[in-house]
């Protein structure tokens, strides 16, 4: 099979690879549209060591089911599996799960490929009449709707009448920005300071766009709810100035590790943080159940491109020339 492989830093080269052959219990997916993820950017720019050259990357997935009594079965992958056994995965926590592994880390390739294995346990089927491409982003939106549903909890409403904010318009951000709408907020502000990129988002429905420090950015302190999907020291200090008395800042992006929360002042005004990793299952299964349902909206915003030009996707999107907030590769084969 053919696949796009992380071969050193910013370098990813289009080659043949073995494909895959399915563990008991998994089943074989030919990769239909596989989306370009933050983490796979990291990766690509040599700053995630639990991503080590070479290595096929991409986990933001959907396809078709090849062999077997599912042969056919079109599917969303829900990318990280879990043991199912811990305290964690029996409280439904499954995201927590100590030994939890994901595709594109190993020792699991990824889905810049032509073939992946997954578990059956962790496909979702996809209506006809769905488009894949757009199925594919059932991972990416199911982390801000994972980060959204946690900090709902805490603020004890289904968001009615509460002011929100989202810090990024990548992917991450949007998908936060559309979950927050899909349980329940009106009052949704998304920042993003590239100006391509805010152009593309201005036509999508359900949220205001903005640039930082523009006149139609929150004030300090009036946000119940903001979500940092970028994860930068300066996205963390704008989500604790932006936070209000009492109100909640859900950490979902990875950006850098270290500064830029005003833990005084949260401390002060008790705002809570919560660091959100991926998603659960049932987050997971809640998320493609919106993008089927049209509950997020037209799903229009990706762009997409051959697999076989991914170095040149990777280059583009890091030089910030793609203004789409997600950009989803198809492999040669894919026909559906």
């Amino acid at each position: 099979m053919k696949a796009l492989v992380y071969t050193d830093v910013e370098e990813l080269t289009y080659q043949d690879r073995p494909t895959p052959t399915p563990a008991p219990g998994e089943v074989l997916v030919r990769i239909l549209a596989s989306g370009i993820c933050g983490s796979d950017m990291h990766a690509f720019v040599g700053h995630d060591e639990r991503r080590p050259a070479p290595l096929t990357l991409g986990h933001e997935a959907a396809g078709v089911v090849v062999g077997g009594a599912q042969d056919g079965r079109r599917v969303t992958i829900n990318p990280l599996v879990t043991c199912l056994e811990c305290r964690d995965c029996k409280a439904g926590r499954e995201n927590l799960c100590a030994n939890r592994q994901i595709i594109s880390m190993p020792p699991r390739e990824g889905a810049f490929a032509d073939f992946v294995c997954m578990p059956e346990r962790n496909l979702i089927t996809v209506p006809e009449g769905v488009d894949l491409r757009k199925a594919a982003l059932a991972e990416p939106i199911a982390c801000g709707w994972h980060g959204a549903r946690l900090a709902r909890g805490i603020l004890g409403s289904d968001f009615t009448g509460l002011t929100c904010a989202v810090i990024g318009g990548g992917a991450i951000g949007v998908g936060a920005a559309l979950s927050l709408r899909a349980q329940g907020a009106t009052d949704i502000t998304l920042i993003e300071p590239n100006a391509l990129r805010r152009e593309t988002l201005a036509g999508v429905d359900g949220f205001d766009v903005c640039a930082p420090g523009d006149s139609g950015m929150p004030a300090k302190g009036t946000v119940d709810c903001v979500i940092d999907g970028v994860g930068y020291a300066a996205t963390r200090a704008s989500a604790s100035a932006l936070a209000r008395a009492g109100g909640v800042i859900a950490h979902i992006g990875l950006g850098e590790a270290s500064g830029g929360l005003d833990v005084r002042r949260m401390t002060l005004q008790e705002i809570t943080f919560i660091g959100t990793y991926t998603y659960t299952a049932q987050d997971f299964a809640e998320t493609a159940a919106a993008i089927f349902g049209a509950r997020l909206g037209a799903l229009d915003w990706i762009e997409t491109r051959p697999l076989c030009d991914g170095q040149r996707a990777f280059e583009d999107i890091r030089s910030g020339q793609v203004a789409a907030p997600k950009i989803v590769l198809i492999p040669e084969h894919a026909t559906d």
